[in-house]
């Protein structure tokens, strides 16, 4: 339910890493993640007022060999509840593999199904020529292939997700900015996250959170609407992960709430105890 995007030359390598991480104030203990993290969602419909628990999501981190390299092999996995398949049944399955050093992704696959509506997503990044090569088709696209031109900093939408939980947001004032370029269905967009400051929260099943709070600008498609209008709070700890994403769509809105973790690389300290 939530939609919620190769190799390179030692130099080129060099360059982009230190371009990372002195523009875009990445934190101290990069990466944040640890190899095996596991992070389960529920997710919600919201119509009118009713919230209806309709699907569950996952988030993993493997590792993994890509042309002879050690990388990051990130999988999520979004689906619908059987019994509300009839409402809008969603079978969603993403992968990107992506550098150990600066999270730069190196293939992304994403093949959706999400009610009626089928998206299968390919693009491989060259590093050395510069280039991205896509394989796509949808419900209303016939199969394409396409060459794009690889820009600096471009993230695909699951490489995108961990890179941002690796931002430092105490370098940011509320309500700042920070770009991300990302691909997604074949076209590259200059998107940003808005950082909202800090927040406690308290989640469906009673859990209580310190937060950091952004927004970030989507892209009009099947399920969401352009605009900004998803929001995530992530844990006020070094672990940064997400603990509540809200989202509007063109029907009502959807949420994902934490459900549980596996093998995080820091204790979850930002949870609020009940003494």
């Amino acid at each position: 339910m939530l939609k919620l995007k190769t190799y390179t030359l030692f130099i080129t390598l060099v360059f982009t890493k230190v371009f990372i991480v002195n523009s875009q104030n990445i934190v101290d203990q990069f990466p944040v993640f640890n190899v095996g993290e596991k992070i389960s969602y529920d997710a919600a419909y919201n119509w009118g007022f009713i919230w209806i628990n309709a699907g569950n999501v996952e988030f993993e981190v493997n590792e993994a060999k890509y042309i002879g390299n050690e990388v990051y092999h990130f999988n999520s996995y979004g689906s619908s509840i059987p019994s509300y398949d009839w409402l809008f049944k969603v079978r969603d399955y993403f992968q990107s593999y992506a550098r150990k050093e600066d999270l730069a992704p190196l293939f992304f696959d994403r093949n959706t199904y999400e009610g009626g509506h089928i998206v299968h997503n390919r693009f491989t990044f060259d590093y050395k020529e510069r280039l991205i090569y896509s394989q796509t088709e949808n419900s209303k696209k016939p199969y394409a292939e396409d060459t794009l031109e690889l820009q600096q900093n471009i993230y695909d939408v699951i490489s995108g997700v961990y890179y941002i939980r690796n931002l430092d947001f105490e370098k940011y004032a509320i309500n700042d900015t920070i770009p991300i370029r990302m691909i997604i269905d074949n076209e590259i967009f200059n998107l940003y996250i808005r950082y909202l400051g800090k927040e406690i929260i308290k989640t469906h099943n009673k859990q209580k959170f310190k937060t950091i709070k952004f927004s970030a600008l989507l892209i009009e498609g099947t399920i969401f609407r352009g605009g900004e209008d998803l929001f995530v709070w992530v844990s006020d700890d070094q672990n940064r992960i997400p603990i509540l994403v809200e989202a509007k769509i063109l029907i009502g809105s959807v949420k994902a709430t934490i459900r549980e973790t596996e093998n995080l690389k820091y204790p979850l300290s930002s949870e609020i105890k009940h003494n």
